[in-house]
Order: C-alpha cells, then structure tokens, then sequence
C-alpha cells in the first residue's frame, strides 16, 4: 500500500506551490484556507490532505497498539521544543482577571508564539527546506489555541497532528520515530495545552457541552485505546472506578483525559459525561478504538465548524487524494491475533 511521501520520496510535490506571503512565515509562503463554506467539504474529503492526515492518523495508532507511556522510545529536539514553550506560560503569568474563561495573558503567549515559531521551525530542518518553513509554522501557531476567542478544542489539536504529518513528510521523523511520536511527542503536547487550558481558563472552542465526548481533547481517546487493543483487564468499564483510573492514567492517554475530568468536572460520570459511560460499556477496546475512528471521522475531520479554519500549502494539498489512507495490515493482524 502507499505510505505518505517525502520531499525525497515524492518529487510531484515541488509542482504544488503555496499560498500568501512568505515574510511573516519565515518560507515562501504560508498555506491558505480552503474549506469556506459547506459545500466545500466534500473536496476536503477527497483531498491529498484529508488522506495524508488520515494515514498518519491510523499509523500512529498502529504505533500505540498495546503500549504503554513509558516503553522506551525518543524524540529529543520536538520534546525540547515543547518544554520550551512549557516555560513560557512560567513567563507570562495570567492576569488578574474577573472573568471565568478566557484570561488575555494567552494572547501574550500566542504573540509570541507566531513571534519566535519562523526561527523554531528554521532551526527543525535543514536548510535545504526552509522554503517549506510556512507549512509548518501555519500548523505549529495554530495547535495551541486562538488568541482572538482565546479557545482551544479539537481543531487546535488537528493543526497540530497536522504539523507532526509534516514533519514526517519532510523526514524530521522517520519510520522507527513513529511510536515515539504517539507515545511521547503527542503525549508532552497534551501537557502543555491542558496547562493553557488550567492557568489562562480556554474557552471550549465548539463544545457539545454534556453531549460531547470530551471539551478540548479526541485523539487520546483514540490512541489510548489503542494502547489496550487486546486487553481484557483493564476494561472498559474501569474508567468508572476513580481510584483504578488514578493508576491507568500514569501509562494510557484514555485514563489520562478521565483523570482530568474526574478533576475539572462534579457530579455522578453519567450525568456530566453521559457519552463516555455509554462507551464504557462497550465491551472490548477494539471496537472501542474502531469506534473512536468513525467518530473522529465524523465529529471532527466531517465537520466544517471544526476544520474550516485548516490550511493548505505544499506539505498538505488541497488537490485530488492519491495517497493511500490505510498505512498498512498491521493492526488488522494484531486484532485477529
């Protein structure tokens, strides 16, 4: 099957230019928006870009089947990027401010953010591809969140999926990085953004409120699922049980997001989370991670609220898919297994 392509792999990509100024990008250009309206939606579904992210998607989740958070693996320059900006909410501490969301000390952060992320995203690749250095900081200042509404939801952490599919495009990742970025780059980025969404109070950015599955985070529930794809104990069910989901949370991303609603949230789970107690009696993590895909799917990469501020340039066309969306056999062995 096809896998995505690279700048040394995928020679067609050169013909696909980007759009905008390239002086505030730091390349020669930064990408544009595509999806302005909701007939627009159905050449994102068919586009390179839908299919490249798609891909990247379910190979990351290949890379999470039946790990856990501290199996070895390493990622250091993309970590070190994290912590920095980890450092700057220390820097700019949030202001004394009466409202319940939304303290302007974040727009601070995000100024500096597409401030200093040329010179960051430069120093990432080669010099050979600085030219595609407005891909990646349209993606990058976008994952943490929006300044203006200062909100964050699960199109900040589309954007910043999107990024690491770049970067795995331009070979900054390679294939034996691929675990490492779902088991520990993903992972420190959730630590960051749920830090924003605590000390600045983000605003939900498109919330279903009670009736959705989570008000910021999707794709730990993905991926942490797929972290227990063959496992009976824990099942489940065991999110229910606040002391067991103190202990799981340390090692798996599902647990991880329960664990901060058990914190931020009050009132019996099957009132103010009625969502993921249905799924808590699903009976395997398999279908629960097949499940989560489908909603993905639909909720998220099928929603024009979610994904009309997404861009494309270079890395992520929008043009006609020809990269294969199925990474590989992989999972579906493992789950037959």
């Amino acid at each position: 099957m096809t896998s995505l392509p690279t700048t040394t792999t995928a020679p067609h990509q050169a013909a696909v230019t980007s759009t905008g100024s390239g002086a505030a990008s730091g390349g020669q250009g930064r990408p544009s928006r595509r999806i302005c309206a909701q007939q627009d939606m159905a050449a994102w579904q068919t586009s390179e870009a839908y299919a490249r992210l798609l891909h990247y998607l379910k190979r990351l989740n290949e890379c999470a089947l039946n790990r856990r958070l501290s199996d070895p693996c390493s990622v250091e320059r993309v970590l070190r990027l994290l912590d920095l900006l980890n450092t700057w909410i220390d820097e700019l501490p949030p202001l004394p401010s009466p409202q319940r969301f939304g303290n302007k000390a974040f727009r601070q952060f995000v100024v500096r953010l597409e401030e200093q992320a040329p010179t960051l995203m430069r120093n990432l690749v080669p010099e050979s591809q600085h030219d595609l250095v407005g891909d990646l900081v349209a993606y990058f200042t976008t994952a943490f969140g929006n300044g203006t509404r200062v909100d964050y939801g699960s199109g900040h952490e589309l954007a910043f999926v999107a990024w690491l599919c770049c970067l795995r495009i331009l070979g900054v990742f390679v294939d034996a990085d691929d675990t490492a970025v779902v088991m520990r780059v993903f992972p420190r980025y959730l630590a960051v953004v749920r830090r924003l969404q605590r000390v600045y109070s983000l605003e939900p950015a498109g919330s279903h409120g009670v009736w959705g599955l989570d008000d910021f985070q999707f794709l730990p529930y993905y991926w942490g699922s797929a972290q227990l794809f063959s496992q009976r104990r824990p099942g489940p069910k065991t999110v229910l049980d606040k002391q067991l989901v103190e202990e799981y949370a340390k090692e798996n991303m599902y647990f991880g997001c329960i664990q901060v609603i058990n914190t931020v949230k009050h009132g019996p789970f099957h009132e103010h989370s009625p969502l993921l107690h249905d799924i808590a009696m699903v009976p395997t993590w398999a279908k629960v991670n097949t499940g989560m895909l489908k909603m993905y799917q639909a909720e998220v990469l099928g929603k024009f609220p979610v994904v009309q501020h997404l861009e494309f340039g270079t890395l992520l066309p929008f043009e006609p898919a020809h990269t294969d969306t199925e990474p590989s056999a992989t999972a579906q062995g493992k789950a037959s297994a």
